[in-house]
């Protein structure tokens, strides 16, 4: 997509410090770091979200997070690690494609992440699970969504 920042990166049109890449993802050092080491692991396919990837690019992108996140653990030592990934504006997604990101954290770093454990109500909680797993049921059987034509 000619307006996308990642994809603009993908294609070397604008510069970025590449950690990795392989035929279905790449990983870059994030310009707007949390933390020392942190990074992006973006597929080379534009989708805008989850919603929208394939699947053989989302388990591409799981494999290269994973051996990132093993180098990010030997080089840097952190604490722990984030891996941070969200879907439309109300998610905080600041670039429309989708990506990974891979946050080492270190103890006592200031940087957040935590939300207050507020118990939810049972029933509603039941009723959601329910709901849930009957759309995850018609989306299992559902026909697959065809690729546009000449598209990625």
């Amino acid at each position: 997509m000619a307006d996308c920042v990642f994809c603009r990166i993908r294609d070397g049109q604008i510069p970025s410090v590449k950690v990795y890449e392989d035929d279905k993802t790449f990983c870059i050092m994030d310009i707007n770091p949390l933390n020392r080491g942190h990074c992006l692991v973006i597929t080379k396919v534009h989708a805008a979200t989850l919603f929208e990837s394939k699947s053989d690019d989302l388990a591409a992108a799981i494999a290269t997070a994973r051996r990132v996140a093993r180098a990010i653990k030997t080089a840097l030592k952190p604490d722990g690690l984030n891996m941070l990934q969200a879907n439309g504006a109300a998610a905080f997604q600041s670039v429309p494609h989708f990506h990974l990101h891979l946050i080492p954290r270190f103890t006592n770093d200031g940087k957040g992440f935590d939300w207050p454990q507020v118990g939810g109500d049972r029933g509603e909680i039941t009723k959601t699970g329910e709901a849930l797993r009957a759309a995850v049921a018609a989306e299992t059987t559902a026909a697959p969504i065809a690729a546009p034509e000449g598209g990625r």
